[in-house]
């Protein structure tokens, strides 16, 4: 074997939150990885008063997970936040639907984290332990079978290894290059990301409202509760809607988020620039090829609504590593029928989600009235109870 050459058990392809993480995971099991991006990965350092346009809600589920691989105590704990109860406004109803940890013997419904603290931690624990990193360099040629995956780098650097996992995003090239299709769903919405100082206390309280443009079109406006007075936003709104937001002073558009939420925390002042991507429903029809797996957005991208796009990446490497820990002693990590199993159980994890966020979508961004009524109908307080059930159980299963 010359230098340029490599073998490994795993290769792991993308190295964002998804990929880092099933690295650390595969890693603490006993396996052999090496982790490939084409981008260089380094740690950030940023001011103590700068805050990430990128923010997650992860799950409880998810953060004990994160805390069993030794992550969650990297993270510098003054930067995140519980969230213990949601507030959801109906476009004319008088009270909020409020969903409570309490409700369902829980401490908290989330965390709200920002992705560079997240990467940060990971990239931390990686380089503390020696993991081979290839980055800098783009991804060549791939060839898979169900006896090994060789990957070559543009630098000519090629890597045999017995399973690879694509964690390369939404338009993830080991996808293209497998030749696998993908269900593509356009919601021509976009979404606006940013991260404000407020003049009252948010309680550790998500509040979320369904927003209208000049057209009628719906939208999602949703204020996730940050360290002390500041909150980030996410509006998601008809594409035309959300570029004329985008062209707003900062000022103008922070008294459009203000008044959009009711002025519910008072006056609010911006804390960096505004962010915006695309809202697109991606689906692989296939998630295992060969000895390949695509993991996180390379396998779906949803609507961020429900705020369980990294959670699902989080559960595929939860689910494969639960596999391989029950597998036989002699079963190879490769084994078709080992990964036709994990190819079962993600569908079902992945169509219950989908099915979620395509139905909210639909139900709040209709303008017919008869619709708009039975969502309205659906958050008084006469129905509460049954939906509080079904949303706080989605809200903190993953």
């Amino acid at each position: 074997m010359t230098a340029t050459q490599l073998k490994t058990d795993v290769t792991i392809v993308g190295a964002g939150l998804v990929g880092l993480a099933a690295t650390v995971a595969l890693v603490q099991a006993g396996y052999q990885v090496v982790l490939v991006d084409s981008q260089t990965q380094q740690r950030l350092r940023y001011p103590a008063d700068d805050w990430d346009q990128r923010i997650y809600a992860i799950s409880p589920n998810n953060m004990q997970w994160l805390s069993q691989l030794g992550i969650w105590p990297l993270m510098d704990k003054s930067r995140i936040t519980e969230m213990q109860a949601m507030e959801i406004w109906g476009d004319t109803t008088s009270q909020p639907l409020t969903l409570h940890a309490e409700n369902v013997n829980a401490d908290d419904l989330g965390f709200i984290v920002e992705e560079r603290l997240l990467k940060d931690a990971l990239l931390q624990w990686i380089e503390a332990s020696d993991v081979r990193m290839l980055t800098g360099h783009e991804c060549l040629a791939i060839k898979s079978s169900p006896q090994q995956t060789l990957l070559t780098l543009d630098n000519q650097q090629t890597i045999e290894s017995t399973l690879l996992l694509a964690a390369d995003g939404a338009n993830s090239w080991v996808r293209q290059q497998l030749d696998i299709g993908v269900q593509h769903k356009d919601y021509e919405q976009t979404a606006i990301v940013a991260n404000f100082l407020t003049e009252k206390p948010h309680e550790h309280i998500a509040r979320q409202w369904f927003t209208h443009d000049g057209m009628g079109r719906g939208g999602v406006l949703a204020w996730l509760p940050l360290p002390e007075n500041k909150i980030s936003i996410v509006w998601s709104a008809p594409t035309a809607h959300a570029e004329a937001l985008m062209k707003l002073p900062l000022d103008v558009f922070a008294n459009e988020v203000m008044r959009s939420g009711g002025s519910s925390l008072g006056a609010m002042s911006p804390i960096g620039k505004l962010a915006s991507f695309p809202l697109i429903l991606k689906q692989a029809n296939q998630i295992v090829a060969s000895s390949v797996i695509l993991i996180g957005d390379a396998a779906h991208r949803v609507h961020p609504m429900a705020g369980q796009g990294v959670n699902l990446g989080f559960r595929d490497v939860i689910d494969l590593l639960d596999l391989l820990e029950s597998k036989h002693t002699y079963q190879p990590i490769n084994d078709k029928a080992l990964l036709k199993q994990y190819a079962r159980i993600r569908k079902v994890d992945l169509l219950n989600m989908v099915s979620l966020t395509n139905g909210l979508y639909h139900l709040f961004e209709s303008s017919h009235s008869v619709v708009k009524h039975v969502r309205n109908w659906g958050l008084s307080a006469t129905n509460q109870q049954a939906i509080k059930k079904i949303l706080i159980a989605n809200a903190i299963s993953l």
